[in-house]
């Protein structure tokens, strides 16, 4: 697997991050926003200390948002496409 380059968060997403969290859960909010979820459980403790802080200042719209969990989905997406074109050459393999 891939290993993703470590992103950097503004703080208004980490906090409608964690507002999300709280209103869906943090395993679902972390998988529509493309996060690891540990990360997500990160933020609600330390936003729950009072301790939350972003990289910038640079407010994020909604529409940064779905970029980023539409990018989140477009490369899980590729890996699985990826996965089934290995499984389909070995299942071709053993057919002939």
């Amino acid at each position: 697997m891939k290993r993703i380059p470590k992103q950097e968060y503004t703080a208004e997403f980490k906090e409608q991050a964690v507002k999300r969290a709280q209103e869906v859960g943090v395993g679902v909010a972390a998988r529509e926003l493309g996060l690891v979820a540990q990360t997500l459980r990160n933020w609600v403790k330390a936003a729950g200390a009072g301790q939350l802080s972003g990289a910038g200042a640079k407010p994020v719209t909604a529409e940064q948002m779905e970029i980023s969990r539409l990018r989140a989905e477009n490369a899980r997406l590729k890996m699985h496409v990826d996965l089934l074109k290995k499984a389909t050459a070995y299942f071709a393999k053993d057919a002939l």
